[in-house]
């Protein structure tokens, strides 16, 4: 039997390839196109979101066989309580980018055709929702590649330009040797699940009903753990991700770093507590350790960029790793039986799950309003767009606070409980964990720390000060269709961040699905105002009075502020001696992560040059200077320019085969025929 919520998602993946056939075939009216595909895809969106809430609201699992595909390997869909989290988490994002994008994607207007980004738009986002429902290793795959496939050509838009070029080879390369490991880890579950000896236990049922082998369970582990690594842009894994998402449109880059890093996410939290579900504790360090990793290099990393959809694109890599470090913590607990510390981690991860799709969703969107408006992603070149970009401004303050973990916004919570996740851990058997854990709660603090100053960075030297570059250009807010988009998202981190026990309560089925206990009673015991993690006597936190408390301070300001106004008096501020003040004095992303660069410099590899022009032929009369700084990811050189370098050796050598004689060419196939006969014979 087909459950309402199973059919909506149906509908709303019907819908979704419906737009794409429409914007195939009716391409001619390209304006109309976008007003009514987007409009698809925003009523689409909603409806996962309605199905996804009904699934973990209610607490069912529906379970659909497709007589599709292969004539033994049938299309097997499932519906339950953690692929409906994930559906929400998609959906909700995709409703309010797609909102954006009725506006955004005008702008490609008269330059060239939009088509085919509605097409890819539409097939990336329908690949996504059924990588979530597949409950079969084929029908997984295939949605897998389709999800692939189309954000390729997504970041292939702007083709004419080689970067877009190079990013697209780049992740499509990654994304299928990660496509391949997960097929093994699926080859080795489907296998053990049959004895080797059909295909049935290519169902996630079957594999379900296995009780794995430490060994192979191991081997299928890290398998899996690799492949959908390389999909989050986990590090050392991550070198694709700062590459397309800075070049894909920023409604697709929104997407990319919002949701689509988030069905690796799923896919580790699928296989590793439902698929195998037994397994030892140093799986859990192993994920915490890659987590711990990814947030502190991810966010140094973010630093040191000055394109605003690069140092966005790196906060993914941190943020994924912070997601890590809850779900690596989760796993641990639950192989020392300790389910309620299991819950409350697990719950972590998943609601910063939710939370990073909505203010990195956010924040992507403001710098595509930023790049709409200015053309520009250099942060060097921007300053003072509040006062053309008002609403833009606030928005991406918004999701600056969001990202930074700052009350009274979401990525505080989910944070916050991932601290007590780690204070709250008793002495473990393990040494090594005795030791992990305390220093991985300081890690998590020097995350923090990072972020925040680096979103100092982004939002001052963007929206603040005076233009720096040389040519300023037409500056305009964005359209209302994009302010509605972004204006919706930041609500919803706010939302999340005043009223968290409300979600929690809401998600809590999902830990007791997956490490079999609730924190719901616990967290919000005395009363939906508080959220309490284990018991209100070690920690609690409330929303709504941090909220109100904020406005009462606002207020109080505003009304002392304006009380006397011939208090208040504006004279110019000390210049220090100086007479010329130009826009090129400001403090610009450079100047502002030096400190942080002297000190963390070991972890990168820059190279700086300092050129002085002198008049009079003497240094002690400069006349300018030249200041060059680049700096490249450590592991690009360590771990990516070896493999390159290898394959462009092996390629110049086999290319030696290519004599471009067709007897050359026939001899080459006879001798095959004869090592084939002789082998196998």
């Amino acid at each position: 039997m087909i459950f309402l919520p199973m059919n909506i998602a149906f509908f709303s993946i019907f819908l979704l390839l419906l737009a794409a056939a429409l914007a195939f075939l009716f391409n001619r009216n390209q304006k109309f196109l976008i007003g009514v595909c987007f409009s698809m895809t925003t009523i689409a969106s909603l409806l996962m979101v309605a199905a996804g809430g009904w699934a973990v609201g209610k607490g069912i699992t529906n379970q659909v066989i497709l007589p599709m595909g292969l004539p033994d390997l049938l299309f097997h869909l499932r519906l339950d309580p953690l692929s409906g989290f994930f559906l929400t988490v998609i959906g909700l994002l995709s409703f309010f980018v797609s909102i954006y994008s009725l506006g955004y994607v005008k702008g490609f207007l008269g330059h060239r055709s939009v088509t085919s980004l509605i097409i890819f738009y539409c097939l990336f986002l329908a690949g996504m929702f059924m990588v979530v429902l597949a409950d079969d290793a084929l029908f997984f795959l295939i949605s897998w590649e389709v999800m692939a496939a189309a954000s390729y050509f997504l970041v292939m838009f702007e083709d004419e330009k080689i970067e877009n070029r190079r990013a697209a080879f780049l992740y499509i390369i990654v994304a299928h040797v990660g496509a391949i490991a997960i097929l093994l880890s699926f080859g080795v579950m489907a296998g053990l699940a049959t004895g080797f000896q059909g295909f049935s236990g290519y169902t996630f049922d079957a594999m379900r009903a296995t009780n794995f082998p430490l060994g192979w369970a191991t081997a299928a582990f890290l398998l899996a753990f690799f492949g959908f690594a390389a999909k989050a842009g986990v590090i050392p894994l991550h070198v694709w991700l700062p590459e397309a998402h800075p070049v894909a449109p920023s409604n697709v880059s929104a997407l990319m770093s919002g949701v689509m890093l988030k069905t690796a996410i799923y896919g580790i939290v699928r296989v590793t507590f439902d698929l195998i579900g037994v397994f030892p504790w140093w799986w859990g360090a192993i994920v915490l350790i890659f987590g711990l990793v990814s947030a502190v290099m991810g966010v140094l990393y973010a630093l040191m960029q000055h394109d605003l959809k690069r140092l966005l694109a790196y906060h993914s890599v941190e943020n994924i790793g912070i997601i890590l470090i809850g779900i690596g913590l989760a796993m641990i607990f639950t192989s020392y039986q300790m389910p309620l510390l299991a819950a409350l981690a697990l719950t972590a991860g998943l609601f910063h799950t939710m939370n990073h799709a909505m203010f990195k969703g956010l924040l992507f969107m403001g710098a595509g309003a930023v790049l709409h408006a200015t053309r520009e992603r250099n942060m060097e070149e921007m300053g003072g767009l509040i006062h053309k970009m008002p609403w833009t401004a606030a928005f991406f303050l918004i999701g600056c606070i969001s990202i930074s973990a700052l009350p009274p916004f979401n990525g505080f919570v989910s944070e916050w409980l991932t601290f007590q996740a780690f204070l709250l851990s008793p002495s473990l058997p393990s040494p090594l964990l005795n030791l992990l854990i305390p220093m991985g709660a300081a890690l998590l603090a020097l995350t923090g720390a990072l972020a925040a100053a680096c979103f100092v960075k982004a939002f001052g030297v963007t929206f603040l000060g005076h233009w720096r570059g040389p040519h300023k250009p037409d500056v305009h807010e964005a359209g209302w269709t994009m302010r509605i988009g972004m204006m919706l998202s930041a609500l919803t981190c706010l939302a999340l961040g005043v009223l968290p026990t409300v979600f929690i309560d809401w998600m809590d089925v999902l830990s007791e699905q997956l490490v079999g206990a609730k924190i719901a009673t616990s967290a919000t015991g005395i009363g939906w105002m508080w959220l309490t993690p284990i018991a209100h006597e070690r920690a609690a936190y409330s929303g709504p009075i941090v909220f109100a408390g904020i406005m009462a301070i606002v207020v109080i300001a505003y009304i002392l502020l304006h009380a006397r106004p011939a208090a208040i008096k504006r004279v110019p501020i000390w210049d220090c001696g100086f007479e010329k003040i130009t826009q090129r004095m400001q403090y610009n992303a450079t100047s502002f992560s030096m400190p942080i660069r002297r000190i963390f410099g070991f972890l990168f590899s820059i190279k700086e040059q300092v050129r002085l022009v002198s008049q009079y032929g003497h240094r002690a009369f400069p006349k300018k200077l030249h200041y060059h700084l680049r700096i490249r990811d450590l592991f690009w050189g360590w771990l990516y320019k070896p493999v390159v370098d290898a394959s462009f050796w092996i390629s110049r050598k086999v290319g030696r085969l290519q004599q471009g004689k067709i007897h050359v060419y026939l001899i080459y196939s006879f001798v095959t025929i004869i090592v084939l006969l002789v082998f196998l014979r």
